[in-house]
């Protein structure tokens, strides 16, 4: 059942628990402070590492700062990027509001709301992780194509795990898929605060239908973020989140317990030296059955080849091109995307 396209959207009650009607990311009046008491040691430890990755030359001089921060391959070319202009949209001079339609399904596309301001470093300070604060990478851009091309096999209730500034994964499913309702989240309070407004904007503009969306942030390593939706989603899915050592234990354990049985995850990431294979190691102790697929998109790999063909010295397979893993908490399934 493909989703209407035009027309406002109608208004739908979340089952999501612990939601109140702003989609704020609360579960209750006391939810802040219990999350930060329960969150803070470890998140506190992530903020040093961050700052001190903008602040020491000698760390943002490693290979692997540098594999995480540099952008020399942007994109695969899986969606037209058009900015609007300022009679088009009523925001502040730091931001620059765009809409990103798909190449090959140029039926469906989204208002994103980008960030043109500086990084700061009580931001850094203050904040879960900012890796997500500053682009659509190309992992979140493949994911979500991928998305658009199997819309037609996501069911009841998706989310997307550290969606960044955009969560253009989630968007997509939002916009093309006959879902009951989507739940877009990030572990950085002020991705999840630009999110809100990129809800708001497609929802005025009639792009999700039926489907409820909402946005709250998610730490994986927190207990009460992960409690209050354990047992909930049929799919869940992130893009390029397995970098950062000091999470990814924590990632495999939230993705365990927010998939219903039989639920699936999407987890797009590209191979980075051993990081890929490590998060699969800790699934697979989990107890989640886990396949990797390599070719999984006709038009991803055709990019990719061609990238390898012209040895464009920006292209590197190792930390460019994005793998698709797939969890299950049911049977093992078959080792080819579905």
């Amino acid at each position: 059942m493909e989703k209407g396209s035009t027309g406002a959207s109608e208004k739908t009650q979340s089952a999501l628990p612990c939601k109140d009607k702003s989609d704020e990311d609360s579960c209750g009046p006391n939810s802040h402070n219990s999350r930060e008491a329960t969150c803070g040691a470890t998140a506190g430890r992530a903020r040093w590492t961050l700052l001190r990755q903008v602040l020491c030359q000698k760390q943002t001089d490693s290979p692997e700062v540098k594999q995480v921060s540099v952008r020399r391959f942007a994109t695969f070319d899986l969606f037209r990027r058009k900015n609007l202009s300022a009679q088009e949209h009523c925001d502040t001079s730091d931001v620059q509001w765009v809409e990103y339609k798909s190449v090959y399904y140029p039926e469906y596309g989204a208002f994103l709301r980008d960030n043109l301001g500086p990084l700061k470093v009580n931001e850094v300070l203050n904040s879960f992780d900012n890796t997500g604060n500053v682009c659509v990478w190309p992992s979140e851009e493949v994911m979500a194509h991928y998305c658009l091309q199997k819309r037609h096999t996501f069911k009841g209730a998706v989310c997307e795990l550290g969606g960044g500034m955009t969560c253009l994964g989630g968007l997509m499913v939002a916009i093309s898929a006959d879902v009951k309702e989507v739940l877009l989240s990030d572990g950085n309070e002020k991705s999840i605060q630009n999110v809100r407004r990129v809800v708001e904007r497609n929802r005025l503009a009639g792009k999700f239908g039926s489907t409820h969306v909402s946005s709250r942030v998610v730490r994986w390593d927190c207990e009460v973020d992960i409690s209050a939706l354990e047992g909930y989603f049929d799919t869940v899915m992130c893009a390029d989140c397995l970098f950062l050592d000091q999470y990814r234990a924590c990632l495999v354990d939230a993705i365990r317990r927010l998939l219903r049985p039989n639920g699936v995850a999407l987890v797009f990431a590209p191979g980075r030296g051993e990081t890929l294979t490590v998060f699969c190691r800790l699934a697979q102790q989990a107890g989640l059955c886990v396949c990797q697929h390599q070719q999984y998109d006709a038009q991803v790999w055709d990019v990719h080849l061609k990238m390898l063909r012209e040895g464009k010295q920006a292209y590197d397979e190792n930390i460019h091109y994005p793998l698709l893993v797939t969890l299950t908490k049911g049977p093992q399934p078959v080792n080819q995307a579905q």
